[in-house]
């Protein structure tokens, strides 16, 4: 049983880096350009060049579709969690210690998904592991490898 897990993890956490992109994604949009109701519900937006709700929008946006892609998938997703650990402790936690009583839920729980992505990479279908593909079978190793050339554990 352990096994058959094991087998499933890199493609469990593909789909869980395309959903936790997508939805980042969905948040910077929804800042950016009013989608799916803007930041009030209503349509509205933040203002262009404002510090730090718009840039904020601007790395979930662009964070977003790399994570989903799975394009330079750590190095966003670090981007990605500064930027929410930031918008945590920054604009949520000086209102009240508890995310549940601050309204930093969002923030923090993307913090952790995108740190998480940051130590375990892409997972399957990300657009960097088809470029290792494309380079040859040393690429598909290198991209299967961690950082340091070690072939992933199997427990």
């Amino acid at each position: 049983m352990t096994e058959r897990l094991n087998s499933a993890q890199p493609y469990v956490l593909g789909l869980f880096r395309i959903v936790v992109g997508l939805l980042f994604f969905c948040h910077g949009a929804s800042s950016l350009f009013g989608a799916f109701g803007g930041t009030d519900g209503n349509g509205a937006t933040v203002d262009a060049g404002t510090w730090p709700g718009w840039y904020a929008a601007a790395i979930q946006l662009v964070g977003g579709v790399l994570v989903l892609l799975g394009l330079g998938t750590r190095a966003a997703a670090f981007v990605s969690s500064g930027s929410m650990a930031y918008a945590y402790f920054k604009v949520h936690q000086p209102e009240e210690l508890w995310p549940i009583q601050n309204g930093g839920e969002a923030s923090a729980m993307f913090c952790w998904a995108m740190l998480l992505l940051v130590f375990t990479g892409a997972g399957a279908f990300s657009v960097d592991r088809l470029i290792a593909a494309a380079r040859g079978e040393r690429g598909q190793k290198a991209a299967d490898a961690d950082d340091n050339g070690r072939a992933p554990i199997a427990a």
